[in-house]
């Protein structure tokens, strides 16, 4: 009987609690010799028994450069779907809000929202989903409104509430997590490491941390994906954009980029609204930096509130309502070439 080779015995198995069974990584050096992973996906889970390999284009499923695109597998998902994901989110992609805040709607358009300094605003209202935001900001002396940055989120979904906040800090370490988590009003602990999972107890809200600290997705079943990580106001922003931050706050911020799979034709908010079928952005092209205003319509009393004067959010009534697929553009990827689709060109 032929003995096993070496490359056989190196065969090294990596077993991944998941909530609905496990989940076996198994890493294999493929002939090149360069690493690659391959996932098992139980027959627990929803796509079946399955191997699937991860792509060369992403051979890992961590790296210490937080640039690298990571291979990443959901198993809850009928076919086992498999992609190149960074761990960050891409501001400069549509469904994003990052920076102070400057948005990309679903139509492919840069807009700016400013709101206001520890306010609470609407970006995105449907039937069945609502997810709002916190703004903090800063005013120095002789200017006429704030500078703000998305702090946190509200989340309702399915008669369930969830927030996600970035911790305030007098000045950043990227050794200390900023991320502080809450579910149905109690404070959820989800442990620090890549990969950490935290599921709610209907299975349709999912958690993960994308890297050890300050990033992770947030997946509601069968209608949305959300991608933040928690990030400072640089020095060198503070400089480039004469923010004149106080010497004792970094204004830990979010930066965001949201991907939906199915929304309603009524959908608002500040970003939500620009995926609707009849939305003409009246952002003026050639404008720096278009402002869209309309901060009446979305203020809301607080983090879970959903009283803002857009607000359409009706769990009770959201089942009876005819959603729309949404198209993917959360994940376009301008690295291929000059065009991403959808009519986007993608432009340096």
């Amino acid at each position: 009987m032929k003995s096993l080779s070496s490359r056989s015995i190196s065969i090294i198995l990596l077993t991944f609690v998941h909530v609905t069974g496990f989940i076996q990584a198994i890493s294999v050096p493929p002939p090149d010799s360069r690493p690659s992973r391959y996932f098992y996906c139980s027959s627990v889970s929803r796509c079946g028994r399955h191997v699937i390999p991860c792509p060369m284009e992403c051979p890992t499923t961590s790296s210490p450069d937080p640039g690298a695109k990571l291979c990443y597998v959901d198993c809850e998902v009928p076919h086992c779907f498999v992609q190149c994901r960074q761990r960050k989110p891409n501001c400069d992609a549509p469904g994003s809000a990052c920076f102070d805040p400057r948005f990309i709607g679903g139509d492919g358009i840069v807009f700016y929202f400013h709101g206001k300094s520890n306010e609470h605003f609407s970006l995105v209202s449907d039937f069945d989903l609502q997810i709002n935001s916190r703004f903090i900001g800063h005013r120095p002396a002789g200017r006429t409104r704030d500078f703000t940055w998305i702090q946190s989120l509200g989340i309702l979904f399915n008669s369930q509430t969830f927030s996600l906040e970035a911790t305030r800090a007098a000045s950043w370490d990227s050794e200390v997590d900023h991320l502080k988590f809450s579910y149905d009003g109690q404070d959820l602990v989800i442990p620090e490491g890549s990969l950490s999972t935290w599921y709610s107890p209907e299975k349709d809200v999912k958690v993960e941390r994308l890297s050890g600290k300050n990033s992770a997705i947030i997946t509601l079943k069968d209608k949305a994906e959300i991608m933040v990580t928690a990030v400072p106001v640089t020095k060198q922003d503070d400089k480039i954009h004469s923010y004149r931050l106080p010497a004792n706050d970094c204004f830990v911020h979010f930066e965001v980029q949201f991907k939906f799979f199915h929304l309603s034709s009524k959908v608002d908010g500040v970003l939500g609204r620009t995926y609707r079928p009849d939305f003409e952005n009246p952002a003026k092209p050639g404008v720096a930096m278009p402002v869209l205003g309309g901060e009446n319509n979305y203020r809301i009393a607080s983090l879970f509130s959903t009283d803002c004067n857009s607000c359409i959010f009706s769990p009770e009534s959201g089942s009876n309502q005819d959603t729309s697929p949404v198209m993917n553009y959360g994940t376009l990827d301008c690295t291929k070439g000059a065009s991403a689709g959808y009519g986007i060109v993608c432009r340096k």
